[in-house]
């Protein structure tokens, strides 16, 4: 077995390496604009709670379908008062569920928030994942002036991944569960929070939860694959019923969907996807063999019911843009996985802190874009559709000459290996 001692390891990425810190705020230098933390410190708090009569799917029987009040764990990140230090860390586990990781960021446990009012971002991770996985966003989008709130869904976590169609059913529903939770905070973190303007960011099983939360129901097909969600229960989401109708919610004004899967296995049609009803940005690595390249481009082209941009990492996996880069734990192999527990994290294309400052840069237009009604954002979206294809030619004072249209955003170079498309509603 080729198993990397912790000695081993510290001698090859280097002592004081970010990487070997397990750093998830590591912003590039040749990142984008819009990925550089904002003026805002920030804090974070740990929260659980409850949702009450949820079908308990994992005791689903022919005869019987039970109920339970459903646990959710929430990491919150927000902006914190002025003068809060920075410096936390997250006590996790890596992907074989066993492995002990710790983290580190530039949030402060428990730290007083700022004086405000901020739009709410619920972040939804994939099967199996955890509420760190996404960690980067959370911590950055908190300093632009975000409540950012990442759960762990139960019965999908590393710790306790659980029956598929238990994601499959509860998914959307702990997203609206989450807003529902935060709106009715009567505390000062209550106080801050808008959560009357939120957004959704998912990435694989959390952008499946995404889009049908944001309106695109799901197929029959869907609803009677014998190794899904058991006796037909996927009908609560699925598109034209009454229960589906009632999980669209007013409060969302955004989605981001990275990797979405479900429509490689026809969970959605067209008419599904027509019924999506809140504008989205996905994003995508063009070789994604997990969700399927191809079939996130239909979910790109089928949405016609709202305005929708597609980001492609070209050469990346079903790792693209979303997870942390993969913790120094995970380079060693594990008995509780027949993968290195690397191979969750990475891609083998694309840097992962470089991937996370494209997703911080293009999620931090976007919600400022649609929460904020920011519409100095739209700039970062009016882009030629292969970067390679871009034109940078400035004047020595800044001043874009008449070719220019490279990237907004980028630097020169910068934007390599990424294409960009949108279409509106109706197209």
């Amino acid at each position: 077995m080729n198993t990397l001692t912790t000695t081993t390891l510290a001698l090859v990425l280097g002592t004081g390496s970010a990487l070997a810190e397990n750093r998830i705020d590591t912003v590039r230098p040749d990142a984008p604009e819009l990925a550089a933390f904002g003026a805002f410190p920030v804090g974070v708090q740990e929260r659980q709670f409850t949702v009450s009569d949820r079908i308990d799917i994992l005791n689903v029987t022919e005869d019987a379908t039970p109920s339970y009040d459903r646990p959710l764990t929430v990491e919150i990140w927000y902006p914190a008062a002025q003068g809060t230090e920075p410096g936390t860390t997250y006590d996790t586990v890596i992907r074989d569920g066993e492995t002990a990781t710790t983290l580190h960021g530039r949030a402060a446990r428990d730290a007083a928030p700022a004086d405000g009012r901020f739009p709410l971002v619920v972040i939804s991770h994939g099967y199996p994942g955890n509420r760190f996985l996404m960690s980067h966003l959370g911590e950055n989008l908190a300093s632009k002036g975000y409540v950012t709130v990442s759960v762990d869904h139960t019965d999908s976590t590393y710790s306790d991944q659980s029956a598929f169609g238990s994601t499959l059913y509860h998914r959307p529903w702990d997203q609206k569960a989450v807003i529902d939770f935060m709106a009715g905070l009567d505390d000062p973190l209550g106080q801050i929070t808008d959560a009357d303007t939120a957004g959704v960011i998912g990435y694989s099983m959390g952008g499946y939860g995404a889009l049908i939360f944001g309106g695109a129901g799901v197929t029959q097909q869907a609803v009677d694959y014998d190794w899904g969600t058991p006796r037909g229960l996927l009908a609560a989401n699925m598109a034209g019923t009454e229960s589906h109708d009632a999980l669209i919610d007013d409060r969302v004004q955004a989605l981001i969907a990275i990797g979405p899967w479900g429509k490689n296995q026809a969970f959605w049609d067209e008419a599904g996807l027509a019924g999506l009803r809140k504008p989205t940005l996905i994003m995508a690595g063009s070789v994604d063999d997990v969700s399927s390249y191809p079939a996130m481009r239909q979910i790109f082209e089928q949405a016609t019911g709202t305005d929708r941009h597609l980001l492609t990492f070209i050469g990346a996996n079903h790792n693209a843009a979303a997870p942390i880069p993969a913790p120094v734990e995970s380079y060693q192999p594990s008995p509780h996985l027949d993968f290195t527990p690397f191979d969750h994290y990475a891609d083998a294309v694309w840097d992962t802190a470089r991937m996370n400052n494209i997703a911080q840069h293009f999620a931090t237009a976007f919600m400022d874009l649609h929460l904020r009604d920011d519409s100095e954002a739209a700039r970062f979206f009016d882009l030629v559709e292969y970067a390679e294809d871009g034109v940078h030619a400035l004047n020595d004072d800044g001043s874009p000459e008449p070719e220019h249209n490279y990237w907004t955003g980028f630097a020169p170079r910068t934007a390599a290996g990424l294409r960009f498309e949108s279409r509106g509603k109706g197209e």
